[in-house]
């Protein structure tokens, strides 16, 4: 167990600090890396993950997929705790040398909804449900297809980066943005990216059993 924490803390760690250390370089270089490039970092630092620590772990590096994970019953109970917790610690860790780095910088990244704070809830149930479905699909399943994972959910997470990134931030990980916020104490509407990922991945686990159920597929 303790192999999987510490690989879920790197995991995390490396996400939030390429992702939202992206979105901080932006801001100070004037806008050189642009929002396309921020979700391609995004996408691309998670494929890396999930190919790097994806057989020790699982690389969830996400809160809302450890618990869709425990539902979809791919993950036992006593590991959900733990795994969040070394989520937790990886993201704290990676926006304190955020702040260490650009200590002048507001917010390091933590997401903010640009319009309507139910706007951002609805995307970001929306993006996390859809983001669980592909992961509980391309994690089963053939060699060749689990060889996939990481550049199929990598793209996920960059194509909705793009779209949604402009209005809710596209977080899908409530480590990823309550990181910045905490060291940042940057406090906007922070439930909703905890509550919306988190609702996602459950709506997620539904729709996923709802295809296996008319699909004839098998879980395994």
């Amino acid at each position: 167990m303790r192999r999987q924490l510490y690989a879920e803390a790197f995991g995390t760690f490396c996400l939030v600090f390429a992702g939202t250390g992206a979105i901080v370089i932006n801001d100070i270089a004037e806008g050189v890396i642009t929002h396309v490039g921020i979700a391609i970092v995004f996408g691309l630092v998670v494929m890396a993950m999930i190919h790097a620590v994806g057989d020790i772990s699982g690389a969830h590096i996400n809160p809302a997929v450890t618990v869709g994970m425990w539902i979809a019953g791919r993950l036992p109970r006593s590991s959900v705790l733990p795994y969040i917790l070394s989520q937790i610690a990886g993201g704290i860790l990676a926006s304190s040398l955020l702040r260490t780095l650009f200590p002048s910088h507001l917010n390091l990244g933590a997401t903010i909804p640009s319009g309507a704070p139910w706007q951002s809830f609805i995307l970001e149930m929306i993006c996390t449900a859809i983001l669980m479905v592909v992961v509980l699909l391309v994690s089963s399943g053939s060699k060749e297809q689990g060889m996939l994972a990481g550049l199929t959910v990598g793209a996920v997470i960059c194509v909705e980066a793009m779209f949604a990134g402009p209005i809710s931030g596209a977080s899908m990980n409530p480590v990823r943005s309550l990181a910045p916020a905490v060291m940042s104490c940057t406090w906007t509407s922070q439930w909703l990216y905890v509550v919306a990922p988190i609702s996602g991945a459950l709506v997620g686990v539904l729709v996923f059993h709802f295809l296996l159920r008319h699909d004839g597929m098998t879980d395994s």
